[in-house]
């Protein structure tokens, strides 16, 4: 069964959410979810951009009262 993790980055600035999403990936099984909570705008360019340079999968991607929520699948 599938987990998610939720990495709480708000008020980090880039590139510190995608650092703390990369070390999340890490400790996570493949299948389960990292879902990345972000204030940092360029969040919501760099992590998909990473997502799809090393092959995750973008589950979701939507920002909500100035919060960026990004959802990936590890995928390998």
């Amino acid at each position: 069964m599938s987990e998610t993790k939720i990495v709480d980055a708000r008020g980090s600035f880039c590139p510190g959410p995608l650092m703390e999403l990369i070390a999340a990936m890490k400790e996570v099984e493949v299948g389960d979810e990292v879902e990345v909570l972000s204030t940092d705008e360029g969040s919501a360019n760099d992590v998909p951009e990473w997502l799809e340079k090393v092959g995750h999968e973008m589950v979701d991607n939507f920002q909500e009262e100035g919060v960026y929520h990004i959802r990936a699948r590890k995928a390998k």
